[in-house]
């Protein structure tokens, strides 16, 4: 009898699908918070990619939950409409036109083309904001110089939309948009929103999916894992600066507030979601307490 060596490929591929084994007997029936932004947004090969991924997730008993940014695409609509952006500390100034049009391009165009992306792979997902359900009811961002108009952040968080639409198998896909006391409509920090919806859904992971490979040490290098206490070690002696630090700090606060862990992601890399989560190796800094 002739014996055929199996294609090393195919092998590989088999190896991988063994050493994932573990990682979604562990995961199954686990809330993963995801905030999709960056450029990687931008590109049709990486968005697909990462639909390709969230879908997976889903298929193997994970809930995920989508949180999406916009900034850059808010930001050229506001200039092709004659709006001049204007920042503070990293926040956008919103007054009523900003935010009818950030609701626009954040609620609108941008949530339903993730949902798009999610169907063409083959899942079902539910575009919403933080504003449906009263999902998510906010304060306002009170800034000790400046008044930033309709820039809120998470308040209360009533998550039965979210367990509505996980529990029917689809997959949640939100907009950072929340609802103030009196019904007005802010725009919110994604990263912030994700947090807290990470910390509101008891979620195992939270993952925030960015333009850089991770955190990087003084020579480059990425750092794989962090705790709240090296952080602000590595703050302290200027390793860790400018827009890294909001990040980290909403890591910091979902592994305070009960998630696992939370993990800074390069959303540029093919699958690097999967990366992290079903292989040994993982990709990105991955944050938890120590």
């Amino acid at each position: 009898m002739t014996s055929h060596a199996p294609n090393p490929d195919l092998l590989a591929k088999a190896e991988t699908l063994a050493e994932a084994l573990p990682y979604m007997q562990r995961y199954a029936g686990q809330t993963f918070v995801v905030k999709y932004g960056g450029h990687a947004m931008g590109n049709a090969e990486a968005a697909t990619d990462f639909a390709e991924d969230v879908v997976l997730l889903k298929a193997v008993g994970i809930n995920p939950i989508v949180v999406h940014g916009g900034g850059p695409q808010i930001g050229a609509m506001l200039k092709a409409q004659g709006i001049e952006s204007r920042f503070v500390d990293g926040l956008r100034v919103t007054d009523a036109p900003t935010m009818k049009t950030a609701e626009m391009v954040l609620s609108g165009a941008i949530n339903k083309e993730i949902v798009s992306w999610i169907s063409r792979a083959g899942g079902r997902a539910v575009g919403i904001s933080g504003k449906d359900g009263r999902l998510v009811t906010v304060e306002k961002v009170q800034h000790p110089t400046d008044d930033l108009g309709f820039v809120g952040e998470p308040d209360d968080i009533d998550t039965r939309v979210l367990d509505t639409i996980s529990k029917a198998g689809m997959i949640p896909v939100v907009a950072p948009i929340g609802v103030g006391p009196d019904g007005e409509t802010y725009n919110i920090n994604a990263d912030t929103m994700a947090g807290a919806l990470a910390i509101a859904t008891g979620a195992e992971r939270l993952f925030l999916l960015t333009d850089v490979a991770g955190v990087l040490d003084k020579q480059k290098n990425l750092i794989p894992d962090l705790t709240p206490s090296q952080i602000k070690m590595l703050r302290v002696d200027g390793t860790i600066s400018g827009g890294m630090i909001p990040k980290l700090e909403t890591c910091i606060d979902a592994v305070e507030g009960g998630v696992d862990a939370a993990v800074i992601l390069d959303g540029r890399v093919p699958h690097a979601m999967l990366i992290e989560i079903f292989t040994k190796q993982g990709a990105g800094t991955l944050v938890r307490q120590g």
